[in-house]
């Protein structure tokens, strides 16, 4: 999924407005203007449209997690150069502070992201959702394909916003 894409739907599920969705980015001390937004909010075809970077999305996901859970102490969370689906996955997953009762370590305890996918109508099982938020050199990693993003987020937008059609 393209950046812009994931942004538009975070957007949604959370009924951000402009003011918000600034205030993000100013949480990852990124600024950020509403015409800049705008651009990057609009869909694909139409000609205003401007593609978020890498850089800045990570920014803004680096902002939801600042303003959701608070800055931590000492070292800033890095700013990916490349964003893959996985580091979004894992991004948000920290921002929405979707996590069981610290189980295993190892494990994503992610009973509220199993939770918010299966809302989807889409199955997957805690195992093959922990591969996607493991290092990659780890061998038990698996690459997020859009199809779970998608998927995760349309069932996120369920839970949250009660809703399974609307804008995305």
């Amino acid at each position: 999924m393209i950046n812009n894409d994931v942004m538009r739907r975070v957007r949604y599920i959370f009924d951000f407005n402009d003011a918000k969705m600034i205030e993000i980015f100013a949480q990852a001390d990124y600024s950020a203007t509403v015409a800049q937004l705008h651009t990057w909010l609009r869909k694909e075809d139409d000609p205003a449209f401007v593609a978020i970077t890498d850089i800045q999305f990570s920014l803004f996901l680096n902002g939801l997690i600042n303003l959701n859970r608070g800055k931590r102490e000492g070292v800033e969370a890095p700013v990916e150069r490349r964003l893959t689906n996985n580091m979004i996955f894992m991004k948000l997953k920290i921002a929405l502070n979707m996590q069981a009762e610290a189980v295993l370590e190892a494990m994503v305890q992610a009973e509220a992201v199993l939770e918010a996918m299966d809302l989807s109508g889409f199955k997957i099982s805690k195992h093959e959702l922990s591969a996607f938020f493991r290092k990659p050199e780890n061998r038990q990693y698996r690459a997020c394909n859009d199809q779970i993003m998608r998927n995760f987020l349309k069932g996120l937008q369920i839970k949250i916003r009660g809703e399974s059609g609307g804008e995305e």
